[in-house]
């Protein structure tokens, strides 16, 4: 098997996943079990590109040209491998997650959702493996429409107001903006492919730079940048595993992976330091990760607060790829992983206590994990993931992070990211620690309440199985980062 048949099968699996789900809808066991099998036929193909991608070899496929010098084509650059690696393992844990979770609370319209997150997987591929800006946008949008009936999958009215602000935002800002972006980069590039270094010639008008990273930066709201952040926390009506696709797998990792990409392949380093808007925007994206910090610390509701806190670790990622350094963006992929890791434990385990408590407030979660000791003990190994201290992996992207704001001389933004991880340390930590060393009152309430808490019992098998996969995950990825940070040298 060639090299491009390879790249041709990571796009089409998650389709031919898509028709056998549909195909499979009268038994839920086969169903899930293409699933399963198709989310692990992904990783195997994606995989099998490590090698050639490290070696250099190039690994291209044309589908059609639209356009002179505008086609749907497809090439795979390290970078896009390592998010299509997160993204195609991730599948098959969120995968086995869902199954627990969406038997466990009764959810309807199952195979609908199983279908929907094929297809987004399918979409997250042709995003990795763009070859240009065209192929990217196409594919962006996809993402968006396919996951809006899955944010409205409850189908209240709180749903589908959460989705109307999901579709809006994003619908909005990549039309508005991303879309104005792309045409001025063909007007003024004459291309649309990714090119390592970037694509404008020296002596292109920084002022007009300027404004096209502005466009950019605003464009690809599924970063969620303040103040294009409102879809994220808007869209937690959703089921727990469609925001484990929102947070981990898919959406949001899409946005700042395209950002990324942009930064590094369309105005490269050398290019993003000399535009002026860059230094601002270097500060939006810093106030985004202060406020969605102190909004996260007010937050008693268990996933907004994950929502708050995923807009300010995507801050994270914008400000590594905005500080036009190597260890910037080192840190910023880094943090693409790590994050899609740590964050997937967290709303696993608010599903599963949602599954097994029926509890959504933080205030009620005191004691719980003597009920939940392996829930509460994964949510415990992705809080320390999140906020970037050992034994976990985001210890490594935190420290590239803080050193690219050493190399950059930006002393008010390390400082900043100093402030913001204690900040993460407030509003995460105590979440654990009450509930296992909280009192929850059991002996001080009406025999009835008492038994009900007493009752309380771990979430289903296969969705502690999908927890304790990433939280171990976390752990890992401290002990082993150089599967990931050898493809981030070889894209940078």
């Amino acid at each position: 098997m060639n090299d491009s048949t390879l790249v041709q099968l990571a796009l089409l699996i998650p389709l031919l996943a898509l028709a056998g789900i549909q195909l499979t809808a009268r038994s839920a066991n086969l169903r899930e079990a293409v699933s399963i099998i198709a989310g692990t036929a992904l990783f195997a193909v994606v995989a099998s590109m490590y090698g050639p991608v490290i070696e250099g070899k190039a690994i291209a496929v044309h589908w059609l040209e639209v356009l002179p010098g505008m086609a749907l084509a497809f090439r795979v650059e390290p970078l896009g491998l390592l998010f299509a690696l997160v993204a195609s393992f991730l599948w098959i844990v969120t995968t086995l997650y869902a199954i627990g979770y969406m038997r466990g609370h009764g959810e309807e319209n199952q195979t609908r959702f199983f279908s929907l997150f094929a297809l987004s997987i399918a979409a997250v591929m042709g995003i990795a493996f763009a070859e240009n800006l065209f192929t990217l946008f196409v594919f962006y949008e996809l993402l968006t429409l396919c996951t809006y009936p899955l944010v409205t999958h409850a189908g209240t009215d709180k749903a589908r107001q959460g989705g109307r602000v999901y579709l809006s935002v994003l619908l909005g800002t990549s039309i508005g903006f991303f879309l104005l972006a792309i045409i001025a980069t063909w007007l003024l590039a004459g291309t649309l492919s990714f090119k390592s270094g970037g694509v404008f010639a020296p002596g292109t008008s920084v002022a007009l730079l300027s404004v096209l990273l502005v466009l950019y930066v605003f464009g690809v709201g599924k970063a969620a940048i303040m103040p294009f952040h409102r879809w994220l926390p808007a869209a937690m009506v959703a089921p727990t595993p469609v925001s484990a696709l929102l947070h981990a797998v898919a959406v949001v990792k899409a946005g700042v992976f395209v950002l990324l990409k942009v930064c590094l392949m369309i105005f490269g380093l050398e290019t993003l330091r000399s535009i002026p808007a860059t230094e601002w925007l270097l500060y939006l994206a810093g106030v985004s990760i202060l406020l969605a910090s102190i909004v996260a610390l007010r937050q008693q509701n268990l996933k907004k607060r994950l929502a708050y806190s995923t807009v300010s670790q995507l801050g994270y990622i914008t400000l590594g790829a905005l500080l036009a350094t190597s260890a910037g963006a080192t840190g910023s992929a880094l943090h693409i992983v790590m994050h899609a890791f740590g964050k997937i434990t967290l709303f696993f385990c608010a599903g599963a206590i949602l599954v097994a408590a029926h509890k959504t407030e933080i205030g009620e979660l005191r004691g719980i994990g003597r009920q939940m000791p392996v829930t509460m003990t994964a949510f415990l190994v992705a809080s320390l993931c999140i906020i970037g201290i050992p034994p976990t992996g985001g210890t490594w992207s935190k420290w590239y992070l803080m050193l690219g704001t050493f190399e950059a001389q930006q002393w008010l933004l390390m400082a900043l990211l100093m402030a913001s991880s204690l900040l993460s340390i407030a509003y995460l930590l105590p979440i654990p620690l009450r509930a296992f060393f909280g009192s929850n009152g059991v002996g001080q309430q009406p025999l009835a309440e008492q038994d009900e808490a007493v009752a309380i019992r771990e979430a289903p098998l296969l969705s502690l199985i999908a927890l304790g996969i990433t939280a171990i995950g976390c752990v890992c990825l401290l002990l082993y980062p150089d599967v990931f940070y050898l493809l981030i040298k070889a894209g940078i």
